[in-house]
């Protein structure tokens, strides 16, 4: 019997629409999110990294997750990235979301502390912490490009094995090696997520879970067709699909995400507006670059 993640195994990390001078566009959310799980997105992380979490308060945070728990109804399953540099603020934060629409949010997605580079026992304390403080299932975001420090697989397995609702992870991490340790150490329920959409096939060859995606913002169908390939054993078919998607997920961050997702989409007639500094929008080439590779892209997916 093929196990089911408790969350699906397309999760997508919707970017954050914004009106034109720069503040939230809570309607655009909405209807963002509706059109995410429509088009084949299991869940949703809300305010991640591709939701330009650095850069949104807290109080907007908190009226962009009521915005889309209103938006998707009961069934959908919604992780909002709560996590920070603060041990203190994370764990505070944590419990304010958690309290959110009478405890909608199903789980909350807590980040490497960045900046701070703690060492392996501080990144341990914090995430633990943070977990404590709530009751729903953790996702801990191991993401060394963005936070500098690596979370070693071994404390990734002591919080797994510690911490009875730490039960996923966001692995952004290429090194294979790192995520068989962790897979040979930890339970079937602890869930490992493909943090970059190209490390879904490899995640899932490993016994991962599945991919909290990118594409996912623009290409939902196909990436699901890929991972339901591959789970019902039709490996041929799941290789031709990546290797279709691999030049757009490529593309997608030749410069700093979401800047080209979000041009992404208004290339695709749905426009989320622009991405707030220190972050700029997509250069005139870069957005010729993207299409043209959107055109070919979406094309030969067709003629599957």
């Amino acid at each position: 019997m093929t196990y089911t993640p408790r969350f699906g195994r397309l999760l997508t990390a919707m970017v954050t629409p914004f009106k034109e001078d720069g503040s939230l566009d809570l309607p655009r959310a909405a209807e963002l999110a509706k059109n995410l799980i429509e088009q084949g997105n299991d869940g949703l992380i809300v305010n991640g990294t591709t939701g330009e979490s650095p850069t949104i308060s807290r109080d907007e945070r908190c009226q962009l997750f009521e915005a889309v728990i209103d938006a998707v109804g009961p069934d959908v399953p919604l992780i909002a990235n709560v996590g920070d540099n603060c041990t203190e603020d994370s764990v505070l934060f944590a419990q304010r979301v958690c309290a959110l629409k009478g405890g909608r949010i199903n789980g909350i997605m807590v980040v490497t502390p960045y900046y701070n580079k703690p060492p392996q026992e501080g990144i341990y304390q914090h995430m633990r912490l943070v977990a404590e403080a709530v009751e729903v299932p953790v996702v801990v975001y191991n993401i060394p490009g963005r936070s500098v420090v690596n979370i070693d697989p071994e404390i990734i397995i002591r919080l797994a094995n510690d911490v009875p609702n730490i039960l996923a992870l966001k692995q952004a991490n290429e090194d294979m090696s790192q995520l068989e340790t962790i897979v040979a150490n930890t339970s079937k329920d602890f869930e490992i997520f493909a943090g970059d959409d190209c490390l879904t096939l490899p995640n899932l060859e490993r016994g991962g879970a599945g991919v909290i995606s990118t594409i996912g913002n623009i290409a939902a169908p196909a990436m699901a067709k890929m991972i339901k390939a591959y789970v019902e054993g039709d490996h041929e078919e799941a290789n031709r699909i990546d290797q279709i998607l691999r030049p757009l997920q490529n593309q997608l961050f030749v410069t700093s995400n979401p800047i080209l997702v979000k041009r992404a989409l208004a290339l695709l007639d749905f426009p989320v507006g622009g991405v707030r500094l220190p972050l700029v929008n997509a250069t005139d080439q870069q957005s010729a670059e993207l299409l043209t590779v959107m055109n070919d892209t979406f094309r030969r997916l067709d003629e599957l």
